[in-house]
């Protein structure tokens, strides 16, 4: 298969390594290409799984199988226009684009393409667990946090620097922290309608917002998410107010627990990657040809949540 990479940072890097160890898995070839806007060398170790290199769109193939926009978001939009019609199937970083002024229609995608936007904490253990286990709950309310210290993120990088800090770049826990969003409508569906209160309160040298805190209600159950940059104990986990008690959903300690008495449900033996998991996932789709744009449809949507201009009723900003 004919792959090419739009952008090479963390991220990227991080699903070159999975989609390369997958596919060696399967006895199956690879040629990768990576599209690089900067001539800073490549370490060896990624170097040695890329076949070409390009500095100009103009040198970019027109068949390739694979292309994955893992570039900053605030790009994610002209990217996707440029390979449209050079790729048959697409994995975007999420989230999809910075910002939701964008017009979908304008991109030119196949109608037989694949689209799919990451996504990773749906492929999570807890995610997949929970989605069987509330089938049977009669759920009152949610409540999840992600909370986690920005300078802490990647060491050795000044956090100042990084796209998370600049509003400009699609910065800010509204757009960058989307996985609660993700999950949560993959578990609870959407709201009908939110209230956000966001804005920039801490000490940190960031022009984009720390914290975000929204409000949900749904038919027969509200959600609370508070999103920040600044906690400096790591929390990622989601609390399910029950008929029966609590269950608590924990990211970072991989398990579930249960008020009601049942056992503690740990993951951390298995300890899946869900990266890999997710990687499988649309190489999955691709080797079946599972088309369609529902992907990018829902990315849009959880965007607009995030963001909360679509369906949200009142919107603070401070700072």
């Amino acid at each position: 298969m004919k792959v090419c990479f739009i952008g090479l940072g963390s991220i990227g890097t991080r699903h070159l390594k999975n989609l390369v160890k997958i596919f060696d898995e399967y006895n199956l070839n690879l040629e990768i290409h990576a599209l690089r806007r900067t001539q800073k060398p490549l370490s060896l170790d990624i170097k040695s799984l890329i076949n070409c290199e390009i500095f100009n769109e103009s040198d970019l193939c027109d068949d390739y199988d694979m292309t994955f926009i893992t570039n900053p978001n605030n790009v994610h939009y002209d990217s996707i226009k440029l390979m449209a019609n050079k790729t048959k199937s697409m994995f975007i970083e999420k989230p999809i684009f910075d910002n939701i002024h964008y017009d979908i229609s304008k991109l030119n995608l196949r109608k037989n393409g694949i689209y799919y936007v990451a996504g990773p904490l749906k492929f999570s253990q807890v995610v997949q667990s929970l989605k069987q286990i509330l089938i049977n709950e009669k759920i009152y309310s949610i409540r999840a946090i992600c909370s986690s210290y920005l300078p802490n993120w990647r060491k050795g990088i000044d956090y100042r620097n990084v796209y998370s800090a600049k509003k400009i770049q699609g910065g800010g826990v509204c757009i960058d922290l989307i996985h609660e969003w993700d999950y949560i409508t993959y578990l609870f569906g959407f709201p009908l309608e939110t209230f956000n209160i966001n804005g920039k309160y801490s000490h940190l040298e960031i022009d984009s917002e720390d914290i975000s805190i929204y409000i949900a209600r749904y038919k027969d159950k509200l959600v609370e998410i508070h999103l920040d940059y600044f906690g400096r104990v790591p929390q990622r986990k989601i609390e399910i107010f029950t008929k029966n008690g609590t269950i608590t959903g924990d990211f970072i300690g991989n398990s579930i627990s249960f008020s009601d008495g049942r056992e503690t449900i740990d993951f951390t033996k298995e300890n899946k990657d869900m990266y890999v998991e997710e990687m499988k996932y649309f190489i999955k789709n691709v080797m079946t040809s599972q088309t369609g744009h529902s992907y990018i449809e829902h990315a849009y949507k959880v965007l607009k949540l995030e963001i909360g201009r679509a369906s949200c009723r009142e919107r603070v900003f401070a700072g």
